[in-house]
Protein backbone atom coordinates (compact mmCIF):
# COMPACT_ATOMS: atom_id res chain seq x y z
CA UNK A 1 0.00 0.00 0.00
CA UNK A 2 1.60 3.11 -0.81
CA UNK A 3 -0.16 6.33 -0.23
CA UNK A 4 1.11 10.11 -1.20
CA UNK A 5 1.04 12.85 0.67
CA UNK A 6 0.99 16.26 -1.32
CA UNK A 7 2.25 19.93 0.54
CA UNK A 8 -0.01 22.59 1.00
CA UNK A 9 -1.58 23.56 -2.74
CA UNK A 10 -0.98 27.60 -3.14
CA UNK A 11 -3.12 29.35 -5.53
CA UNK A 12 -3.99 28.48 -8.86
CA UNK A 13 -0.07 28.15 -9.83
CA UNK A 14 -0.40 25.21 -7.28
CA UNK A 15 -3.42 23.60 -8.98
CA UNK A 16 -2.27 23.74 -12.09
CA UNK A 17 0.96 22.12 -10.95
CA UNK A 18 -0.94 19.35 -9.22
CA UNK A 19 -3.14 19.02 -12.62
CA UNK A 20 0.53 18.90 -14.59
CA UNK A 21 2.15 16.22 -12.01
CA UNK A 22 -0.22 14.58 -9.98
CA UNK A 23 -1.14 11.52 -12.13
CA UNK A 24 2.49 10.96 -13.34
CA UNK A 25 3.70 10.91 -10.13
CA UNK A 26 1.26 8.43 -9.03
CA UNK A 27 2.18 6.10 -11.67
CA UNK A 28 5.45 6.26 -10.95
CA UNK A 29 5.42 5.64 -7.72
CA UNK A 30 2.22 3.29 -7.89
CA UNK A 31 0.13 5.32 -5.50
CA UNK A 32 -2.97 3.86 -3.96
CA UNK A 33 -4.04 6.48 -1.88
CA UNK A 34 -3.65 10.39 -2.29
CA UNK A 35 -4.13 13.04 0.28
CA UNK A 36 -4.09 16.59 -0.73
CA UNK A 37 -3.56 19.54 1.95
CA UNK A 38 -6.40 22.51 0.13
CA UNK A 39 -6.29 25.17 2.35
CA UNK A 40 -4.39 27.81 1.05
CA UNK A 41 -5.74 26.50 -2.56
CA UNK A 42 -7.89 29.85 -3.14
CA UNK A 43 -5.02 31.97 -3.75
CA UNK A 44 -3.27 31.56 -0.12
CA UNK A 45 -6.68 32.26 1.59
CA UNK A 46 -8.72 29.18 1.88
CA UNK A 47 -10.62 26.92 -0.89
CA UNK A 48 -13.80 27.18 -3.26
CA UNK A 49 -15.31 24.64 -4.52
CA UNK A 50 -14.26 24.82 -7.81
CA UNK A 51 -10.75 24.30 -6.26
CA UNK A 52 -11.78 21.41 -4.21
CA UNK A 53 -13.05 19.52 -7.76
CA UNK A 54 -10.30 20.69 -9.57
CA UNK A 55 -8.10 19.12 -6.67
CA UNK A 56 -10.38 16.18 -6.92
CA UNK A 57 -10.33 15.68 -10.43
CA UNK A 58 -6.63 15.88 -10.38
CA UNK A 59 -6.91 12.46 -8.61
CA UNK A 60 -6.79 13.20 -5.00
CA UNK A 61 -8.79 10.88 -2.64
CA UNK A 62 -9.29 13.11 0.01
CA UNK A 63 -8.44 16.80 0.88
CA UNK A 64 -7.33 18.39 4.31
CA UNK A 65 -7.38 21.99 5.45
CA UNK A 66 -5.86 24.33 8.12
CA UNK A 67 -5.80 27.33 9.64
CA UNK A 68 -7.57 28.82 6.68
CA UNK A 69 -10.25 26.18 6.35
CA UNK A 70 -13.21 29.32 6.71
CA UNK A 71 -11.21 31.52 4.83
CA UNK A 72 -14.15 31.44 2.24
CA UNK A 73 -17.30 31.34 2.62
CA UNK A 74 -18.68 29.37 0.34
CA UNK A 75 -16.80 26.48 2.05
CA UNK A 76 -19.94 26.11 4.12
CA UNK A 77 -21.56 24.68 0.81
CA UNK A 78 -19.28 21.85 0.81
CA UNK A 79 -17.87 21.36 3.86
CA UNK A 80 -19.48 18.59 4.72
CA UNK A 81 -18.68 16.34 1.30
CA UNK A 82 -17.20 12.92 2.25
CA UNK A 83 -13.93 13.79 0.55
CA UNK A 84 -12.66 16.92 3.00
CA UNK A 85 -11.66 17.17 6.57
CA UNK A 86 -11.24 20.33 8.38
CA UNK A 87 -9.09 20.30 12.17
CA UNK A 88 -11.01 18.14 14.10
CA UNK A 89 -10.13 20.32 17.19
CA UNK A 90 -12.18 22.79 16.22
CA UNK A 91 -15.13 23.40 18.74
CA UNK A 92 -17.58 20.71 19.22
CA UNK A 93 -20.31 21.13 16.94
CA UNK A 94 -18.34 23.23 14.36
CA UNK A 95 -20.07 21.65 10.52
CA UNK A 96 -17.91 19.69 8.60
CA UNK A 97 -15.86 16.41 9.99
CA UNK A 98 -12.42 16.13 11.42
CA UNK A 99 -11.83 12.29 10.23
CA UNK A 100 -13.02 10.00 7.87
CA UNK A 101 -12.39 6.72 6.94
CA UNK A 102 -12.14 5.65 3.26
CA UNK A 103 -11.91 2.16 1.53
CA UNK A 104 -9.13 1.41 -1.01
CA UNK A 105 -6.98 -1.82 -1.91
CA UNK A 106 -9.45 -3.94 0.57
CA UNK A 107 -7.92 -1.97 3.14
CA UNK A 108 -9.56 1.16 5.43
CA UNK A 109 -8.03 4.04 5.77
CA UNK A 110 -8.21 5.99 8.36
CA UNK A 111 -7.68 10.23 7.86
CA UNK A 112 -7.51 12.10 10.55
CA UNK A 113 -6.82 16.61 10.64
CA UNK A 114 -5.53 18.55 13.58
CA UNK A 115 -4.16 21.67 13.54
CA UNK A 116 -1.73 22.92 16.25
CA UNK A 117 -2.01 25.79 19.01
CA UNK A 118 1.21 27.14 19.12
CA UNK A 119 2.19 30.42 17.46
CA UNK A 120 -0.63 29.67 15.34
CA UNK A 121 -3.04 32.42 17.05
CA UNK A 122 -6.95 30.37 16.34
CA UNK A 123 -9.15 28.66 19.76
CA UNK A 124 -8.73 25.62 19.17
CA UNK A 125 -9.35 22.31 21.46
CA UNK A 126 -6.11 20.03 22.44
CA UNK A 127 -5.08 18.80 19.33
CA UNK A 128 -2.93 15.48 21.29
CA UNK A 129 -6.29 15.25 23.34
CA UNK A 130 -8.54 15.59 20.23
CA UNK A 131 -6.61 13.23 18.42
CA UNK A 132 -6.23 10.60 21.07
CA UNK A 133 -9.91 10.74 21.26
CA UNK A 134 -10.14 10.31 17.64
CA UNK A 135 -7.68 7.26 17.39
CA UNK A 136 -9.18 5.37 20.33
CA UNK A 137 -12.33 5.33 18.30
CA UNK A 138 -11.21 4.38 15.26
CA UNK A 139 -8.48 1.80 15.90
CA UNK A 140 -10.85 -1.02 15.82
CA UNK A 141 -12.99 0.31 12.60
CA UNK A 142 -9.55 1.36 10.55
CA UNK A 143 -6.29 -1.06 9.23
CA UNK A 144 -4.16 2.40 8.29
CA UNK A 145 -4.61 5.68 10.21
CA UNK A 146 -2.98 8.95 8.93
CA UNK A 147 -2.38 11.97 10.58
CA UNK A 148 -2.11 15.39 8.62
CA UNK A 149 -1.19 17.65 11.77
CA UNK A 150 -1.01 21.59 10.43
CA UNK A 151 0.94 23.19 12.94
CA UNK A 152 3.77 26.41 13.22
CA UNK A 153 5.95 25.04 15.40
CA UNK A 154 8.27 22.14 14.89
CA UNK A 155 8.16 21.88 18.71
CA UNK A 156 4.62 20.67 18.71
CA UNK A 157 4.73 18.51 15.26
CA UNK A 158 7.67 16.70 16.61
CA UNK A 159 5.52 15.90 20.29
CA UNK A 160 2.58 14.51 18.16
CA UNK A 161 4.77 12.71 16.08
CA UNK A 162 6.24 10.86 19.08
CA UNK A 163 2.88 11.19 21.19
CA UNK A 164 1.53 8.89 18.35
CA UNK A 165 3.99 6.76 17.62
CA UNK A 166 3.03 3.17 18.24
CA UNK A 167 -0.83 4.53 17.76
CA UNK A 168 -0.82 5.47 13.96
CA UNK A 169 0.65 4.03 11.05
CA UNK A 170 2.11 8.04 9.73
CA UNK A 171 1.53 11.39 10.18
CA UNK A 172 2.81 14.10 8.30
CA UNK A 173 2.92 17.82 9.25
CA UNK A 174 1.66 21.01 6.98
CA UNK A 175 1.70 24.56 7.40
CA UNK A 176 5.28 25.78 7.07
CA UNK A 177 5.64 24.84 3.63
CA UNK A 178 8.85 24.34 3.78
CA UNK A 179 9.87 20.31 3.00
CA UNK A 180 11.67 19.02 5.73
CA UNK A 181 14.56 16.46 5.69
CA UNK A 182 13.52 14.54 8.96
CA UNK A 183 11.61 11.54 7.58
CA UNK A 184 11.72 8.58 10.24
CA UNK A 185 9.94 5.66 11.23
CA UNK A 186 9.46 6.39 15.12
CA UNK A 187 10.96 3.96 17.56
CA UNK A 188 7.26 2.33 17.70
CA UNK A 189 6.84 2.18 14.14
CA UNK A 190 4.93 5.49 12.81
CA UNK A 191 6.48 6.80 9.75
CA UNK A 192 7.04 10.79 10.39
CA UNK A 193 7.93 14.00 8.86
CA UNK A 194 7.39 17.00 10.31
CA UNK A 195 6.54 19.49 7.15
CA UNK A 196 5.71 18.06 3.50
CA UNK A 197 6.38 21.58 2.02
CA UNK A 198 4.00 23.11 -0.41
CA UNK A 199 2.87 22.86 -4.13
CA UNK A 200 3.22 26.49 -5.33
CA UNK A 201 5.18 29.34 -6.67
CA UNK A 202 9.00 28.14 -6.31
CA UNK A 203 10.80 31.06 -6.96
CA UNK A 204 8.97 32.98 -3.60
CA UNK A 205 8.46 33.42 -0.03
CA UNK A 206 5.99 30.40 0.90
CA UNK A 207 4.70 30.83 -1.83
CA UNK A 208 4.13 34.57 -1.64
CA UNK A 209 5.59 37.50 -3.63
CA UNK A 210 9.00 38.00 -2.70
CA UNK A 211 8.70 42.24 -2.72
CA UNK A 212 5.56 42.21 -0.82
CA UNK A 213 7.60 40.04 1.98
CA UNK A 214 10.82 42.61 1.58
CA UNK A 215 8.34 45.33 2.45
CA UNK A 216 6.92 44.00 5.48
CA UNK A 217 10.28 42.75 7.00
CA UNK A 218 12.30 45.67 6.24
CA UNK A 219 9.68 48.11 7.35
CA UNK A 220 7.09 46.65 9.75
CA UNK A 221 4.41 48.22 8.01
CA UNK A 222 1.23 45.69 7.13
CA UNK A 223 1.06 44.84 3.60
CA UNK A 224 -0.83 42.36 2.39
CA UNK A 225 0.57 38.97 0.64
CA UNK A 226 -0.29 38.39 -2.87
CA UNK A 227 0.87 34.89 -4.57
CA UNK A 228 4.08 35.01 -6.75
CA UNK A 229 4.08 34.37 -10.26
CA UNK A 230 6.57 31.82 -12.53
CA UNK A 231 7.50 28.58 -12.19
CA UNK A 232 5.98 26.15 -9.78
CA UNK A 233 7.41 22.99 -7.65
CA UNK A 234 5.34 19.84 -6.07
CA UNK A 235 6.20 18.73 -3.09
CA UNK A 236 5.27 15.82 -1.28
CA UNK A 237 5.75 12.22 0.40
CA UNK A 238 5.18 8.77 -0.06
CA UNK A 239 5.14 6.19 2.82
CA UNK A 240 5.27 2.85 1.83
CA UNK A 241 3.29 0.63 3.78
CA UNK A 242 3.50 -3.43 4.46
CA UNK A 243 0.26 -4.63 3.66
CA UNK A 244 0.36 -7.47 5.94
CA UNK A 245 1.65 -5.54 9.01
CA UNK A 246 0.07 -2.15 7.53
CA UNK A 247 3.29 -0.37 9.10
CA UNK A 248 5.46 2.03 6.96
CA UNK A 249 8.79 0.65 5.57
CA UNK A 250 9.92 3.42 3.93
CA UNK A 251 9.03 7.27 3.22
CA UNK A 252 10.79 8.71 0.32
CA UNK A 253 10.45 12.52 -0.51
CA UNK A 254 9.35 13.84 -3.16
CA UNK A 255 10.36 17.20 -4.92
CA UNK A 256 9.37 18.07 -8.64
Amino acid sequence: MNILAVGDIVGSLGIQELQKKLQKIKQEYQVDFTIVNGENAAEGMGITEKNFKDILASGADCVTLGNHTWGKKEIFKFIDHPKIIRPANYPEGVCGKGYCIYACQNKRIAVINAIGRAEINIMVDNPFLVTQKIVDKVKKEADIIVLDFHAEATGEKKTMGYYMDGKITAMFGTHTHIQTADEQILPNGTGYITDIGMTGPKDSVIGMDKEVAFKRFLTALPERYKIATGEAIFNSVLFEINENTDKVEKIIRINS
